[in-house]
């Protein structure tokens, strides 16, 4: 395909004869739209035939060649538009350039913050895919790995509209300002609720918080207190059971009244594959070894708490993501905070992403190692991080590092979106570090077998050193696992915190996987698992489309389930919750510090246990509460089809 677009070229007498280096530089397809980035050829006749300058397209994670270094403007090649005039082309909104799908790309493609989301700085919203590369490594892809990712990677995004951010800002600016005019009356007495306020026999006590963080909770949290920690009294499955409470006192304490919010639909748990449930095979196969074992062990893994239900469970885990061996741990937060430790130390480079998990950011902090952080999905930043770490080596010495450990989440829970995997595999090769694999809400999520992003993306499991995920998601249970080569899991088992001091798995809970996770693979003798996981794609892509056709901002892949739908005004956190509560929606509500100051969302986690009929339900209430908080900020037009543009893919199909 990208070979016929180098011949159409020579044909057209550009000047340059580019046949031979279609080899050298590949071209790079994002989304159906080809993006390129390196020098731009004498195009005046193809200008004239309504196309675009086309120009020597350099590998996304490849080092451009001296003689083009200083060419480093891109554009996207789309019939119809011809922008470009020597200069770094700007693809706002409001420039009337839309991508494939009407996606468009708001945020200024040179500018400051465009790499929020997995958009790297300097491209456009799509991201690589393998689908439109060169008819060769298609060739060879179908026959060294049919498996691998075929379809465009594909994420949504829009920058916050300006004037919702200048209200944003002020809305917080408000609520500060009355909270220091809060502070002062209950300083002299003069307001009424005396909550808020500490007792005198505690004020000779160290403080719990630093003053802001104490500000901030008094006066901004506990407006929209009432949005988290709700009671429920039922399996957290497709729907669920709300106990209703109210409060008297701003938020401040809560009492129940005794009525029970019935056939809630559930928005907001984590139940992908829907084995949150207490009936089926799962749920008797624990209560069977319930019967056999008890509910607790009581012990180490290394003292008397070592069960053949545990070794029959890493045995089954090493076998599902494809390692040599692998190691469970009964909690998901300390499996990261744990072992990170026992991985690196001093001497030794963590690179983590800026939107990794808090256990993965006290992890790294507890190993001693110095952790510099890169862009979210953003190679260039990582590749940067990466010649900088191996050229000047350890601040003072400039001695080389120990070791230089990648660390990276598979679907990141605030963001919905998907890691690059492939570029950073690559990435780490080229560069001989490691990589650190986060699977806590990829395992079973994504992928054609549920196997994880590893499976999303064809690669091989070798090419990740350590594949770490969690039990709490997809598998309807509890704790973590460690996958890698034999000799890694031997020396956890030595070394790792957790799993020297921490109690072990409980057996119904080790069950409660190993079923789930046999179901998945298929090798309970049904179809359950590959229908769960085609449902669950199906549900998701339904879900994303349906939000994006009403005028809603959301964030993420295309294919994650992990669904953030922008709310940004502080005052619409709380009001969005509780009206989602009032129409039978249980949903997440997030806000500052836990995002962005100006980037509150609601955050939707599909299941495959939603039926048609409740997302249905779900999508109206949404649909009618945003009309109501005016939520519905998308400033989308048509997608490009509609306008009479068209992608390189089809024109190479013409």
């Amino acid at each position: 395909m990208s070979m016929h677009v180098y011949e159409n070229i020579s044909q057209n007498n550009t000047g340059v004869s580019l046949s031979n280096m279609a080899d050298k530089f590949p071209i790079a397809a994002v989304g159906g739209v080809k993006l390129t980035r390196g020098r731009r050829f004498p195009t005046k006749r193809l200008r004239s035939q309504g196309r675009v300058g086309v120009r020597i397209c350099l590998p996304l994670i490849s080092n451009p060649t001296s003689s083009f270094k200083r060419y480093t403007s891109r554009v996207c090649s789309v019939r119809g538009v011809s922008s470009w005039r020597g200069r770094p082309t700007k693809m706002t909104e409001s420039s009337a350039t839309k991508l494939l799908n009407g996606d468009a790309c708001h945020r200024t493609l040179h500018g400051k913050n465009a790499s929020k989301n997995g958009y790297v700085k300097n491209h456009c919203l799509f991201q690589q895919s393998q689908k439109y590369r060169r008819a060769r490594e298609k060739r060879q892809n179908a026959t060294t790995n049919p498996s691998l990712y075929q379809k465009p990677f594909v994420e949504s995004f829009e920058e916050t509209p300006l004037l919702v951010a200048v209200l944003t800002y002020m809305g917080y600016g408000i609520l500060t300002l009355f909270g220091y005019l809060r502070d002062f009356l209950r300083h002299w007495n003069i307001e009424k609720c005396h909550v808020a306020r500490e007792r005198e026999q505690q004020k000779d006590f160290v403080p719990l918080y630093q003053d802001f963080e104490n500000f901030y909770t008094r006066n901004l949290y506990m407006r929209i207190r009432d949005n988290w920690n709700r009671p429920i009294c039922s399996v957290p499955g497709a729907k669920m059971d709300v106990v209703e409470r109210v409060t008297h006192n701003y938020n401040w304490t809560f009492e129940h009244t005794g009525t029970v919010v019935k056939d809630v639909i559930n928005m907001g748990s984590y139940n992908y594959l829907g084995f949150a449930e207490n009936t089926g095979a799962c749920a008797d196969a624990a209560v069977e070894v319930t019967h056999a074992y008890g509910a607790g062990v009581g012990s180490t893994r290394c003292e008397m708490g070592n069960l053949d239900v545990h070794e029959e469970l890493e045995l089954l885990i090493a076998r599902f993501l494809g390692v040599e061996s692998s190691m469970a741990f009964g909690m998901g937060f300390a499996t990261n905070s744990m072992n990170i430790p026992a991985l690196t130390g001093k001497g030794c480079l963590i690179l983590s992403d800026e939107l990794n998990h808090a256990s993965l950011v006290l992890g790294a902090r507890l190993s001693g190692s110095t952790i510099r952080v890169f862009k979210h999905n953003n190679m260039q930043s990582l590749e940067k991080l990466l010649r900088d770490a191996i050229v000047h080596g350890q601040p003072r010495t400039h001695r080389p590092w120990k070791k230089i450990l990648i660390v990276v989440e598979g679907i990141y829970s605030m963001e919905g979106s998907i890691v690059r995997l492939p570029e950073i595999v690559a990435l780490k090769k080229r560069y001989k570090a490691y990589l650190y694999l986060d699977e806590a809400h990829s395992i079973g999520a994504l992928g054609p077998q549920g196997r994880g992003v590893v499976n999303y993306f064809g690669l091989d499991p070798k090419d990740v050193d350590i594949m770490m995920g969690t039990f709490t998601k997809s598998f309807g249970a509890a704790g973590g696992y460690i996958g890698g080569r034999k000799e890694l899991i031997d020396y956890l088992r030595c070394h790792s915190h957790s799993a020297v001091y921490a109690t072990s798995m409980s057996p119904p809970v080790a069950q409660q996987i190993i079923t789930s996770m046999k179901i998945i693979m298929g090798e309970d003798g049904t179809s359950l698992g590959a229908d769960r996981l085609r449902q669950l794609s199906e549900n998701t892509n339904y879900f994303r489309r349906k939000l994006l056709d009403m005028g809603f901002i959301i964030y993420g892949n295309d294919d994650s389930p992990v669904v953030p739908l922008m709310l940004y005004m502080p005052a619409k956190i709380g009001a969005f919750g509780r009206e989602m509560l009032k129409r039978n929606i249980g949903t997440v509500v997030v806000g500052f510090p836990a995002t962005p100051i100006i980037e509150s969302r609601a955050r939707f986690c599909v299941s495959a246990a939603h039926t048609k009929e409740m997302l249905d339900t779900a999508l109206a209430a949404i649909s009618d509460v945003g009309d109501l908080l005016q939520l519905k900020y998308s400033r989308r037009e048509q997608p490009l089809a509609s306008l009479g543009w068209t992608s390189e893919e089809s024109l190479l199909q013409d």
